[in-house]
């Protein structure tokens, strides 16, 4: 993506100068503003390509600074961003209805935030295309296998492929879910990375100091072993894990269970493919129907989606036709009800494919994990 122009008006020099040092890194060109009223008349003067607004001015409220530059035809249809002080609801409402088109906290993840939504309304993602293939594992409801078939996934991605290298990334909150599939006991995590200095957490570092799981194929980074140690997790650094995490493996495979947080949403706009699961119950339908609607208000096309329907609660519930039906969309791959054999081979800690060679289902995960290389190289491609 080219630079383009942006305006920045707060009246809070630090924090307009931060903001200003940071986005001339992509780099745009940032032109700054202490007031209301003097960002209306730089607005107009230089037409910049977006607008940054702190909602808290002291001579003209952002709600109103936004409905004057929608007024104008200048301004009319430039995207307007509120990067608030002011975190409460009722004040992203009233932003929401005076015109803006985004509405951030400032908090640790403001920038990188920022930052993503920049690219999303410029319609671009500069990181997306560059490093290693990303893969990530989402699921609308809890206990339907997603934290399984990721990590089972991964290991027929680096079976497909041997000459290549794997990495796993478990961001589920507030415990990781691979490491007791793997049966990883290390002490590195997500939460330990994350406090590293980011001169020390380089892909260098990836690629030397993750642990690799032989019998699985792949390096892992585990999630957070409690909840307590993940309250500690410096979420904002995450986008910066997943991209040094991607400069040093070919393929970086994140399991995010059902989280549709904040950093979430910023390493599911890298992806090159979103395995979405989807279980067979109702409740589970009518859920994965919500994260689907709102992935697609978010910019996310279809084509990125790889849906997987998998049958873990057994025999009954939903036909493949009847949720494709409901959705709106092809179930790429269908997983069939495995029984004891899935959870026993977890409580191995040991591939399914290598407790049940003979399987059916392993036959379906080794032809699955080559369909979503397929479809994850083309989304790179086009």
């Amino acid at each position: 993506m080219t630079g383009k122009k942006i305006l920045v008006v707060d009246a809070d020099v630090a924090s307009r100068n931060f903001i200003a040092r940071t986005l001339q890194k992509e780099p745009h060109e940032i032109i700054q503003a202490g007031s209301g009223k003097e960002g209306l008349i730089i607005a107009w003067r230089d037409h910049p390509d977006l607008i940054i607004i702190e909602p808290n001015l002291p001579d003209l409220k952002g709600e109103d600074l936004a409905s004057r530059l929608r007024a104008d035809p200048r301004t009319a249809r430039t995207p307007l961003v509120a990067l608030s002080s002011d975190p409460t609801t009722q004040r992203m409402k009233s932003c929401r209805d005076a015109g803006f088109n985004e509405f951030i906290r400032k908090s640790g993840e403001a920038v990188s935030t920022l930052i993503e939504v920049i690219d999303r309304l410029f319609g671009s993602v500069p990181t997306r295309r560059q490093g290693g293939l990303l893969i990530v594992f989402l699921g609308g409801k809890g206990g339907m296998g997603t934290s399984s078939l990721c990590a089972n996934l991964a290991m027929n991605v680096a079976l497909n492929q041997p000459e290549l290298r794997v990495a796993v990334a478990d961001i589920v909150l507030p415990i990781g879910s691979i490491a007791p599939i793997v049966g990883y006991e290390g002490e590195r995590n997500l939460v330990t990375v994350a406090d590293l200095d980011p001169g020390d957490s380089t892909s260098h570092f990836f690629r030397d100091h993750l642990t690799l799981m032989t019998e699985w194929r792949f390096y892992l980074l585990a999630g957070a072993p409690d909840p307590e140690v993940a309250n500690h997790l410096q979420v904002g650094r995450i986008q910066e894990i997943i991209r040094e995490l991607r400069h040093a493996y070919d393929f970086v495979l994140v399991d995010l269970g059902r989280s549709l947080s904040r950093f979430a949403m910023q390493v599911i706009h890298q992806a090159d493919l979103v395995a979405l699961v989807i279980g067979t119950d109702a409740s589970s339908v009518a859920l994965t129907k919500t994260v689907l609607e709102y992935l697609r208000s978010r910019g996310m096309s279809d084509s990125t989606l790889y849906p997987i329907l998998n049958r873990a609660i057994g025999l009954e519930g939903l036909s493949k036709p009847d949720v494709e039906k409901e959705l709106g969309i092809e179930i790429k791959t269908a997983i069939p009800y495995l029984g004891s054999h899935f959870a026993m081979a977890n409580n191995q800690h040991t591939p399914f494919a290598v407790k049940f060679p003979k399987d059916t289902a392993a036959v379906i995960f080794r032809e699955c994990a080559r369909q979503m290389v397929d479809t994850a190289k083309h989304q790179r491609s086009g």
